[in-house]
Protein backbone atom coordinates (compact mmCIF):
# COMPACT_ATOMS: atom_id res chain seq x y z
CA UNK A 1 0.00 0.00 0.00
CA UNK A 2 2.76 2.24 0.73
CA UNK A 3 4.78 1.90 -2.01
CA UNK A 4 1.04 2.65 -4.40
CA UNK A 5 0.86 5.90 -2.33
CA UNK A 6 4.24 6.92 -3.10
CA UNK A 7 4.24 6.00 -6.98
CA UNK A 8 0.44 7.76 -6.83
CA UNK A 9 2.66 11.68 -5.10
CA UNK A 10 5.39 11.22 -6.94
CA UNK A 11 2.52 11.31 -10.76
CA UNK A 12 0.93 14.14 -9.41
CA UNK A 13 4.02 16.01 -8.57
CA UNK A 14 5.76 14.97 -12.25
CA UNK A 15 1.91 16.07 -13.50
CA UNK A 16 2.09 19.62 -11.94
CA UNK A 17 5.78 20.26 -13.37
CA UNK A 18 4.29 19.30 -16.68
CA UNK A 19 1.24 21.74 -15.63
CA UNK A 20 3.70 24.80 -14.69
CA UNK A 21 6.13 24.43 -17.96
CA UNK A 22 3.40 24.64 -20.11
CA UNK A 23 2.12 27.24 -18.72
CA UNK A 24 5.07 29.26 -18.48
CA UNK A 25 5.78 28.52 -22.57
CA UNK A 26 1.92 30.05 -22.88
CA UNK A 27 2.98 32.93 -21.23
CA UNK A 28 5.90 33.58 -23.45
CA UNK A 29 4.11 32.97 -26.53
CA UNK A 30 0.71 35.28 -25.22
CA UNK A 31 2.48 37.65 -23.50
CA UNK A 32 6.08 38.27 -24.69
CA UNK A 33 8.90 39.44 -22.89
CA UNK A 34 9.08 43.26 -21.74
CA UNK A 35 12.44 43.99 -22.92
CA UNK A 36 11.77 42.93 -26.64
CA UNK A 37 8.77 44.90 -26.96
CA UNK A 38 9.53 47.99 -24.84
CA UNK A 39 11.49 49.71 -27.86
CA UNK A 40 9.17 49.45 -29.93
CA UNK A 41 5.84 50.61 -27.43
CA UNK A 42 8.94 53.60 -26.81
CA UNK A 43 8.97 54.47 -30.72
CA UNK A 44 5.22 54.81 -30.94
CA UNK A 45 4.52 56.89 -27.94
CA UNK A 46 7.14 59.46 -28.60
CA UNK A 47 5.44 59.50 -31.88
CA UNK A 48 2.10 60.08 -30.45
CA UNK A 49 4.07 62.62 -28.28
CA UNK A 50 5.97 64.63 -30.68
CA UNK A 51 2.67 64.88 -32.51
CA UNK A 52 0.48 65.31 -29.71
CA UNK A 53 3.41 68.66 -28.72
CA UNK A 54 2.26 70.41 -32.02
CA UNK A 55 -0.14 73.53 -32.03
CA UNK A 56 -2.94 73.01 -34.81
CA UNK A 57 -0.94 76.45 -36.15
CA UNK A 58 2.03 74.74 -36.71
CA UNK A 59 0.28 71.50 -38.05
CA UNK A 60 -1.96 73.79 -40.76
CA UNK A 61 1.71 75.27 -42.31
CA UNK A 62 3.17 72.00 -42.67
CA UNK A 63 -0.11 70.81 -44.40
CA UNK A 64 -0.01 74.16 -46.81
CA UNK A 65 3.57 75.51 -46.34
CA UNK A 66 5.36 73.90 -48.97
CA UNK A 67 2.61 75.48 -51.87
CA UNK A 68 3.18 78.67 -51.24
CA UNK A 69 5.44 80.82 -53.66
CA UNK A 70 6.75 84.15 -53.78
CA UNK A 71 5.80 85.89 -57.12
CA UNK A 72 8.88 88.49 -58.36
CA UNK A 73 7.59 90.59 -61.05
CA UNK A 74 8.99 93.50 -62.86
CA UNK A 75 8.25 95.88 -65.23
CA UNK A 76 9.22 99.02 -67.34
CA UNK A 77 7.48 102.29 -66.54
CA UNK A 78 7.83 104.97 -68.62
CA UNK A 79 6.78 107.92 -66.43
CA UNK A 80 4.54 107.66 -63.04
CA UNK A 81 0.99 109.46 -62.46
CA UNK A 82 0.30 111.91 -59.84
CA UNK A 83 -2.81 111.78 -57.78
CA UNK A 84 -4.38 111.42 -54.65
CA UNK A 85 -3.73 109.09 -51.59
CA UNK A 86 -5.93 107.26 -50.80
CA UNK A 87 -7.04 105.45 -46.63
CA UNK A 88 -6.11 102.55 -48.54
CA UNK A 89 -1.85 101.49 -48.07
CA UNK A 90 -1.24 98.20 -50.00
CA UNK A 91 2.00 96.89 -51.62
CA UNK A 92 3.16 99.37 -55.26
CA UNK A 93 1.09 97.82 -57.68
CA UNK A 94 -1.94 97.67 -55.58
CA UNK A 95 -1.82 101.05 -55.81
CA UNK A 96 -1.36 101.35 -59.13
CA UNK A 97 -4.02 98.61 -60.08
CA UNK A 98 -6.32 100.74 -57.96
CA UNK A 99 -5.16 103.95 -59.40
CA UNK A 100 -3.61 105.37 -55.84
CA UNK A 101 -0.10 106.19 -57.50
CA UNK A 102 2.14 108.36 -55.18
CA UNK A 103 4.44 110.71 -56.40
CA UNK A 104 7.96 108.57 -57.36
CA UNK A 105 10.90 109.63 -60.03
CA UNK A 106 8.89 110.27 -62.97
CA UNK A 107 12.01 108.82 -65.09
CA UNK A 108 11.82 105.54 -67.14
CA UNK A 109 13.05 102.84 -65.06
CA UNK A 110 12.06 99.19 -64.16
CA UNK A 111 9.88 98.87 -61.27
CA UNK A 112 10.20 95.53 -59.45
CA UNK A 113 7.59 94.04 -57.26
CA UNK A 114 6.83 91.02 -54.99
CA UNK A 115 3.74 89.21 -53.75
CA UNK A 116 2.78 85.98 -53.02
CA UNK A 117 0.61 83.16 -54.51
CA UNK A 118 0.00 79.54 -54.25
CA UNK A 119 -0.04 75.92 -56.38
CA UNK A 120 -3.78 74.95 -56.18
CA UNK A 121 -3.32 72.92 -59.46
CA UNK A 122 -0.86 71.15 -61.43
CA UNK A 123 1.80 73.57 -62.09
CA UNK A 124 -0.54 76.08 -61.35
CA UNK A 125 -0.71 79.13 -59.07
CA UNK A 126 -3.54 81.91 -57.99
CA UNK A 127 -2.98 84.90 -56.82
CA UNK A 128 -3.89 88.21 -56.86
CA UNK A 129 -4.67 90.20 -60.80
CA UNK A 130 -2.73 93.06 -59.07
CA UNK A 131 0.17 91.44 -58.03
CA UNK A 132 1.16 90.50 -61.60
CA UNK A 133 -1.24 93.31 -63.47
CA UNK A 134 1.22 94.89 -66.28
CA UNK A 135 4.43 93.00 -65.58
CA UNK A 136 6.90 92.33 -68.36
CA UNK A 137 8.59 89.23 -66.41
CA UNK A 138 7.02 87.03 -63.60
CA UNK A 139 9.49 84.62 -61.53
CA UNK A 140 7.58 82.40 -59.05
CA UNK A 141 10.09 80.97 -56.34
CA UNK A 142 9.52 77.74 -54.55
CA UNK A 143 9.84 77.16 -50.59
CA UNK A 144 13.12 74.90 -51.45
CA UNK A 145 14.57 77.77 -53.44
CA UNK A 146 13.92 76.86 -57.23
CA UNK A 147 12.87 79.16 -59.10
CA UNK A 148 10.82 79.15 -62.66
CA UNK A 149 9.61 81.38 -65.07
CA UNK A 150 5.91 82.24 -65.02
CA UNK A 151 3.41 82.30 -67.73
CA UNK A 152 0.27 84.73 -66.91
CA UNK A 153 -2.76 82.28 -68.04
CA UNK A 154 -5.60 85.17 -67.39
CA UNK A 155 -6.23 87.53 -65.05
CA UNK A 156 -9.88 89.31 -63.90
CA UNK A 157 -9.62 92.93 -62.64
CA UNK A 158 -13.16 93.14 -61.20
CA UNK A 159 -12.21 89.76 -58.82
CA UNK A 160 -8.59 90.99 -58.70
CA UNK A 161 -7.48 87.00 -59.39
CA UNK A 162 -5.13 85.94 -61.60
CA UNK A 163 -4.20 82.50 -62.80
CA UNK A 164 -0.20 81.67 -63.42
CA UNK A 165 1.18 78.64 -65.36
CA UNK A 166 4.60 77.58 -63.93
CA UNK A 167 7.34 77.01 -66.32
CA UNK A 168 9.14 73.75 -65.23
CA UNK A 169 8.83 69.73 -64.67
CA UNK A 170 7.14 69.06 -61.56
CA UNK A 171 6.01 67.04 -59.29
CA UNK A 172 4.50 70.29 -57.21
CA UNK A 173 3.04 70.76 -53.96
CA UNK A 174 -0.17 71.58 -53.80
CA UNK A 175 -2.63 73.41 -51.30
CA UNK A 176 -6.04 71.86 -49.80
CA UNK A 177 -8.60 73.81 -51.21
CA UNK A 178 -11.91 74.39 -48.44
CA UNK A 179 -15.08 75.49 -48.11
CA UNK A 180 -15.77 79.21 -48.01
CA UNK A 181 -19.20 78.87 -47.41
CA UNK A 182 -18.59 76.50 -44.16
CA UNK A 183 -16.10 79.37 -41.82
CA UNK A 184 -17.99 81.52 -39.05
CA UNK A 185 -17.27 84.69 -37.48
CA UNK A 186 -14.43 84.03 -34.64
CA UNK A 187 -13.01 81.09 -36.65
CA UNK A 188 -9.15 80.71 -36.56
CA UNK A 189 -7.68 82.53 -39.78
CA UNK A 190 -4.36 81.66 -40.32
CA UNK A 191 -2.28 84.18 -43.13
CA UNK A 192 0.72 82.98 -44.82
CA UNK A 193 2.62 84.85 -47.36
CA UNK A 194 5.89 86.63 -48.26
CA UNK A 195 5.67 90.27 -46.56
CA UNK A 196 8.54 92.39 -47.42
CA UNK A 197 10.02 89.56 -49.46
CA UNK A 198 10.20 87.54 -45.71
CA UNK A 199 9.08 84.27 -46.78
CA UNK A 200 7.10 82.01 -45.11
CA UNK A 201 5.70 84.26 -42.78
CA UNK A 202 2.83 83.35 -40.65
CA UNK A 203 0.30 85.44 -38.72
CA UNK A 204 -2.76 84.36 -36.65
CA UNK A 205 -5.97 86.04 -36.41
CA UNK A 206 -9.56 85.21 -36.17
CA UNK A 207 -12.83 85.71 -38.96
CA UNK A 208 -13.96 88.94 -38.01
CA UNK A 209 -16.70 89.24 -40.87
CA UNK A 210 -17.98 87.47 -43.58
CA UNK A 211 -19.67 89.34 -46.97
CA UNK A 212 -17.60 92.35 -46.46
CA UNK A 213 -18.83 94.25 -49.63
CA UNK A 214 -15.10 96.58 -51.49
CA UNK A 215 -17.80 99.20 -51.65
CA UNK A 216 -17.41 99.87 -47.86
CA UNK A 217 -14.23 100.13 -48.39
CA UNK A 218 -14.95 103.07 -50.82
CA UNK A 219 -13.55 100.83 -53.76
CA UNK A 220 -16.46 100.98 -56.64
CA UNK A 221 -15.31 99.31 -60.00
CA UNK A 222 -14.33 96.09 -58.26
CA UNK A 223 -16.99 93.35 -57.79
CA UNK A 224 -16.02 91.49 -54.45
CA UNK A 225 -17.21 90.46 -50.95
CA UNK A 226 -14.75 89.73 -48.94
CA UNK A 227 -13.55 87.96 -45.59
CA UNK A 228 -12.43 90.48 -42.78
CA UNK A 229 -9.68 89.28 -40.48
CA UNK A 230 -8.03 90.66 -37.77
CA UNK A 231 -4.76 88.12 -38.75
CA UNK A 232 -1.75 90.88 -40.16
CA UNK A 233 -1.53 91.00 -43.61
CA UNK A 234 1.23 93.37 -44.58
CA UNK A 235 2.62 94.15 -48.28
CA UNK A 236 3.88 90.98 -50.22
CA UNK A 237 1.26 89.23 -48.43
CA UNK A 238 -1.13 89.64 -51.70
CA UNK A 239 -1.98 86.69 -52.98
CA UNK A 240 -1.02 84.55 -50.48
CA UNK A 241 -3.35 81.92 -49.08
CA UNK A 242 -5.84 82.68 -45.86
CA UNK A 243 -5.80 79.17 -43.73
CA UNK A 244 -8.33 77.51 -41.32
CA UNK A 245 -6.95 75.60 -38.24
CA UNK A 246 -7.09 72.33 -40.52
CA UNK A 247 -4.64 73.98 -43.12
CA UNK A 248 -7.15 74.21 -45.82
CA UNK A 249 -7.25 77.65 -48.19
CA UNK A 250 -10.47 79.37 -47.30
CA UNK A 251 -9.21 83.04 -48.91
CA UNK A 252 -6.58 84.84 -50.73
CA UNK A 253 -4.75 87.83 -48.68
CA UNK A 254 -5.65 91.07 -51.26
CA UNK A 255 -5.86 93.96 -49.09
CA UNK A 256 -5.07 95.76 -45.83
CA UNK A 257 -6.36 99.43 -44.31
CA UNK A 258 -4.48 102.14 -42.80
CA UNK A 259 -5.92 105.26 -41.16
CA UNK A 260 -9.04 105.07 -39.83
CA UNK A 261 -9.46 101.44 -38.80
CA UNK A 262 -5.89 100.51 -39.59
CA UNK A 263 -4.87 96.78 -38.65
CA UNK A 264 -8.11 95.22 -40.44
CA UNK A 265 -6.97 93.00 -43.20
CA UNK A 266 -9.48 91.29 -46.64
CA UNK A 267 -9.06 88.18 -48.24
CA UNK A 268 -11.06 86.41 -51.33
CA UNK A 269 -13.18 83.80 -50.56
CA UNK A 270 -12.22 80.82 -52.23
CA UNK A 271 -15.04 79.25 -53.51
CA UNK A 272 -15.17 82.25 -55.41
CA UNK A 273 -11.57 82.39 -56.67
CA UNK A 274 -12.36 78.40 -58.19
CA UNK A 275 -14.93 79.60 -60.09
CA UNK A 276 -12.94 82.76 -61.40
CA UNK A 277 -9.85 80.69 -61.66
CA UNK A 278 -11.59 77.83 -63.60
CA UNK A 279 -13.38 80.13 -66.14
CA UNK A 280 -9.72 81.98 -66.38
CA UNK A 281 -8.40 78.65 -67.57
CA UNK A 282 -10.63 77.06 -69.77
CA UNK A 283 -12.16 80.52 -71.56
CA UNK A 284 -9.07 83.12 -70.55
CA UNK A 285 -11.72 85.60 -69.51
CA UNK A 286 -14.54 85.51 -67.14
CA UNK A 287 -17.98 86.82 -67.94
CA UNK A 288 -19.72 89.05 -65.23
CA UNK A 289 -23.61 89.62 -65.76
CA UNK A 290 -24.62 92.92 -64.67
CA UNK A 291 -27.59 95.38 -65.31
CA UNK A 292 -25.62 98.46 -64.27
CA UNK A 293 -26.78 99.56 -60.79
CA UNK A 294 -25.08 100.27 -57.76
CA UNK A 295 -26.86 99.26 -54.67
CA UNK A 296 -26.79 100.43 -50.53
CA UNK A 297 -28.31 98.42 -47.70
CA UNK A 298 -30.64 100.82 -45.23
CA UNK A 299 -32.20 99.56 -42.18
CA UNK A 300 -35.68 100.44 -41.93
CA UNK A 301 -36.40 101.16 -38.24
CA UNK A 302 -39.93 100.97 -38.37
CA UNK A 303 -39.96 97.31 -39.37
CA UNK A 304 -36.40 96.81 -38.02
CA UNK A 305 -35.65 94.93 -41.72
CA UNK A 306 -32.71 95.84 -43.90
CA UNK A 307 -33.87 97.37 -47.59
CA UNK A 308 -31.58 97.21 -50.58
CA UNK A 309 -32.40 100.94 -53.03
CA UNK A 310 -30.61 101.76 -55.91
CA UNK A 311 -27.85 104.14 -55.67
CA UNK A 312 -26.66 104.78 -59.41
CA UNK A 313 -27.80 103.94 -62.75
CA UNK A 314 -25.70 104.00 -65.31
CA UNK A 315 -26.35 105.67 -68.12
CA UNK A 316 -27.62 103.36 -71.47
CA UNK A 317 -27.62 100.31 -69.52
CA UNK A 318 -30.09 97.07 -69.54
CA UNK A 319 -31.68 98.68 -66.14
CA UNK A 320 -32.08 102.49 -67.68
CA UNK A 321 -33.29 100.74 -70.69
CA UNK A 322 -36.29 99.02 -68.43
CA UNK A 323 -36.71 101.77 -66.60
CA UNK A 324 -35.20 100.90 -62.67
CA UNK A 325 -34.55 104.48 -60.72
CA UNK A 326 -32.37 105.98 -58.39
CA UNK A 327 -33.98 105.48 -55.13
CA UNK A 328 -35.97 102.50 -56.32
CA UNK A 329 -36.04 99.26 -53.66
CA UNK A 330 -35.30 95.88 -55.04
CA UNK A 331 -38.06 93.39 -53.42
CA UNK A 332 -37.40 90.88 -55.67
CA UNK A 333 -35.08 89.51 -58.18
CA UNK A 334 -36.00 86.12 -60.30
CA UNK A 335 -37.68 83.86 -57.57
CA UNK A 336 -35.70 85.23 -54.59
CA UNK A 337 -37.15 87.53 -51.92
CA UNK A 338 -33.98 90.51 -51.39
CA UNK A 339 -32.79 90.69 -48.22
CA UNK A 340 -29.12 92.29 -49.04
CA UNK A 341 -27.53 94.14 -51.70
CA UNK A 342 -25.30 90.53 -52.14
CA UNK A 343 -29.15 88.75 -52.46
CA UNK A 344 -29.49 90.93 -55.71
CA UNK A 345 -25.58 90.26 -57.49
CA UNK A 346 -26.33 86.64 -56.51
CA UNK A 347 -29.46 86.17 -58.07
CA UNK A 348 -28.24 88.74 -61.42
CA UNK A 349 -24.66 86.33 -61.74
CA UNK A 350 -26.76 82.84 -61.42
CA UNK A 351 -29.07 84.06 -64.44
CA UNK A 352 -25.98 85.21 -66.40
CA UNK A 353 -26.15 87.32 -70.25
CA UNK A 354 -28.48 87.88 -72.76
CA UNK A 355 -31.45 85.89 -70.88
CA UNK A 356 -34.04 87.85 -69.44
CA UNK A 357 -34.94 88.26 -65.69
CA UNK A 358 -37.57 89.77 -63.74
CA UNK A 359 -37.43 92.16 -61.15
CA UNK A 360 -39.52 93.60 -58.68
CA UNK A 361 -39.24 97.20 -57.61
CA UNK A 362 -41.53 99.39 -54.57
CA UNK A 363 -41.47 102.80 -55.87
CA UNK A 364 -43.23 105.65 -53.72
CA UNK A 365 -45.12 102.85 -52.14
CA UNK A 366 -46.02 101.57 -55.38
CA UNK A 367 -44.88 98.16 -56.70
CA UNK A 368 -43.74 98.00 -60.28
CA UNK A 369 -42.64 94.61 -62.14
CA UNK A 370 -39.78 95.09 -64.62
CA UNK A 371 -38.08 92.53 -67.26
CA UNK A 372 -33.99 93.24 -67.32
CA UNK A 373 -31.35 91.33 -69.92
CA UNK A 374 -28.33 91.46 -68.00
CA UNK A 375 -24.79 92.22 -70.22
CA UNK A 376 -21.58 91.63 -69.10
CA UNK A 377 -19.94 94.56 -67.18
CA UNK A 378 -17.26 95.15 -70.01
CA UNK A 379 -20.20 96.47 -72.01
CA UNK A 380 -21.33 99.02 -69.40
CA UNK A 381 -17.90 100.33 -69.45
CA UNK A 382 -17.83 100.69 -73.09
CA UNK A 383 -21.30 102.65 -73.04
Amino acid sequence: MNSKKIKKLNLKRFNKKILLLSSAISIGIFCPLNTISQPLITSELNEINKDSNKSFITKAVEKTGSSVVTIDTQRYVKKRKFQSNSQIFLDPYFERFFGLDLPYNNQPRIEQSQGSGFIFADGLVMTNAHVVNGSDKVIIGLTNGKKFSGKLIGQDFFTDLAVLKIEGKGPWPKAQLGDSTKIKVGDWAIAVGNPFGLENTVTLGIISNLKRNVTQLGIYDKKLELIQTDAAINPGNSGGPLLNSNGEVIGINTLIRSGPGAGLSFAIPINKAKEISYQLINNGKVIHPMIGISLKDESNFETSNNVVKVGYVVPNSPAEKSGIMVGDIIIKVGNKEIATASDVISEISKNGIKKQINIVLKRRNKFIRLKVIPTDITNLQNN
